[in-house]
């Protein structure tokens, strides 16, 4: 039966684990993490959160891999980069909501995820790529969209602050942070819906002249002429949506885990006198650890534009879900929300914009390029601890 298929005794495990500790840290009224903590203390609940988020995490990139199987692209993709972006945009909110003032912690996540995905993660995975298959293939016009969507979401949320009035200081006033707000969200989902619908073949890994093969051509068209029983389809819909209800399980116990995370990750920069904007890096490589293992597994099986779709689809959710939940928190709540990137953090982000453009301008990938997304990167990190 497919119930056995699903509900696997590693699944029932990681899922028995992770509710675990986060009941335990649920129905401790957060004892563990009072102002009195210790560095001793502080260290051992961080590592223990942290665990039990990459290994929910993992659960859930586990969960979502099957639903891009049966789905397949770009629905799996993009059930994947929702799951994943989802526990960014709850951190980040817990953190906001948290005792500390955070006004940067929107921009400092975002602009992380930014220089993580587009430079580490598609530097690496043009490497890794090319390393077994040479030159890989990709849609051009489908990561040219990712590409402008970047460019215009990016710059609404991160480049506009520091050019207007507002309210000062890089801040938006209300009615530029519910237009904004507002504006974005709507893009983002005009977006999701030409990608699901009538733009879907941009989306898609194209097929390499050397893999059509006569065989291929003559297996296809009689099987879309065979019938399918209505037992079959009925099967197949149910194991769909028991693996968004396992999905569901994986991700929940990281919202609740968020809280404790965000208080640790607070006191634990604030007690080694680290750089602020290290909050959100933390966030960023937390989070997007499996996506980004997902991303390279995708370029060393020849599947470039799901490396694409992951990588830039996740940077395009990450603004197009963060922003606005951030601002509308700051309107709900009177947080000081500021987003506009300081000089160095702006050169970065132009760079690596350009750099991205002249990379996915083809249709196949170079290595050359692949080692320029690594040199920002390493720059980034440079910065960050010498600005």
């Amino acid at each position: 039966m497919f119930l056995k298929e699903v509900f696997t005794f590693p699944i029932i495990a990681r899922l028995a684990f992770i509710w675990l500790v986060a009941s335990l840290f649920l129905f401790s009224d957060s004892i563990f993490i009072e102002s009195t903590l210790s560095n001793t203390m502080a260290i051992t609940v961080f590592f223990i959160i942290l665990i039990t988020i990459i290994i929910a995490s993992y659960g859930a990139v586990a969960q979502a891999d099957k639903l891009a199987n049966l789905l397949g692209e770009p629905y799996g993709t993009l059930i994947l980069t929702l799951s994943i972006v989802s526990i960014e945009v709850v951190l980040i909110a817990a953190m906001m909501l948290g005792p500390t003032e955070l006004p940067s912690i929107g921009k400092d996540s975002i602009f992380s995820v930014m220089m993580i995905i587009m430079n580490l993660v598609i530097g690496l995975c043009i490497l890794v790529g090319s390393a077994k298959h040479k030159e890989q293939n990709y849609n051009g016009s489908g990561a040219l969209t990712y590409i402008a969507m970047i460019s215009i979401l990016g710059g609404f949320a991160l480049i506009l602050p520091n050019y207007i009035i507002g309210n000062g200081s890089g801040e938006f006033s209300f009615a530029q942070a519910m237009t904004i707000a507002t504006l974005i969200l709507l893009i983002y989902a005009q977006f999701l819906k030409y990608q699901m619908t009538d733009y879907r073949h941009l989306y898609v890994q194209p097929e390499s002249p050397h893999i059509i093969t006569a065989s291929s051509q003559t297996t296809n068209p009689k099987d879309e002429d065979l019938p399918i029983s209505s037992n079959a389809v009925s099967s197949s819909r149910l194991v769909v949506y028991f693996r968004v209800f396992l999905l569901f399980l994986m991700i929940l116990p990281i919202v609740l885990l968020s809280h404790d995370m965000a208080t640790i990750v607070d006191f634990g920069i604030r007690k080694a006198s680290l750089p602020p904007a290290l909050g959100g890096v933390l966030i960023a490589i937390i989070v997007f650890i499996p996506e980004s293992m997902t991303a390279l597994n995708a370029a060393l099986n020849n599947e470039f534009q799901r490396t694409i779709n992951l990588c830039h689809g996740a940077f395009v959710s990450t603004v197009g879900l963060t922003v606005p939940t951030i601002l509308f928190i700051g309107l709900l709540t009177s947080k000081t929300v500021r987003f506009g990137l300081n000089s160095t953090e702006l050169v970065l982000f132009l760079l690596t914009l350009f750099l991205s453009l002249i990379t996915f301008h083809g249709k196949r990938t170079s290595p050359i390029l692949g080692m320029l997304h690594l040199a920002l990167f390493a720059l980034f990190i440079l910065l960050l601890f010498n600005p």
